[in-house]
């Protein structure tokens, strides 16, 4: 049985699942010289069990997770590309962005990237307008983008726009790290399945 998957450009295998019989195992037994059979006390027999071979390449399998992930949607006249992984795939689970490159705002956005980089693989961002920066980010699946702005310096929030929806949340500081844990868990992913 193969189990196939629709790419852009067509259906293509992704496993291939066989059963070998005893095929394998007796063929062994007979260039090795060593017995590969199962002696089972319930009928007192002995007996070459047979395979079941499953083949399943990674590659394949990181094509159709990308496939899978990559999103366009119009936006008005413009059209929007993204990459929907899942937070916990996600190979950067979010960027820090000061709105600006002066007022003090890098230095704030820099501290709260330093907080945050030992449990999370995070970048900091100050090239080009805010903007530029989300669709960059966008491009490449990072989930959440945290805008730090004139507010950030004087209540100790940021904003937190969503990949995938692209609504923004304004959060305190001190809840980014439990807010990202949260997201970012593979824990949580297998409880709901």
């Amino acid at each position: 049985m193969d189990i196939e998957y629709q790419f852009p450009f067509g259906f293509k295998e992704v496993e291939g699942i066989h059963s070998r019989t005893d095929f394998d195992l007796k063929a062994h037994q007979e260039f090795s010289k060593k017995k590969q059979q199962y002696f089972d006390p319930e009928i007192n027999q002995n007996y070459i069990p047979y395979v079941v071979e499953t083949s399943i390449g990674a590659d394949r399998l990181f094509l159709m997770t990308l496939c899978n992930a990559l999103k366009t949607e119009e936006v008005g006249e413009k059209s929007r590309s993204y990459l929907a992984l899942h937070p916990a795939l996600a190979p950067v689970k979010a960027a820090i962005l000061p709105l600006t490159k002066k007022d003090g705002l890098p230095d704030k956005a820099k501290t709260i990237f330093d907080e945050l980089k030992y449990d999370f693989n995070i970048v900091y961002d100050e090239a080009g307008s805010i903007g530029k920066r989300y669709t960059r980010q966008d491009l490449i699946g990072t989930p959440f983008c945290i805008a730090v702005d004139h507010q950030t310096l004087e209540d100790d929030t940021v904003t937190i726009r969503h990949r995938d929806t692209t609504e923004q949340e304004r959060v305190p500081i001190a809840d980014l790290q439990g807010r990202l844990a949260a997201a970012c868990s593979f824990r949580n992913v297998f409880e709901k399945i």
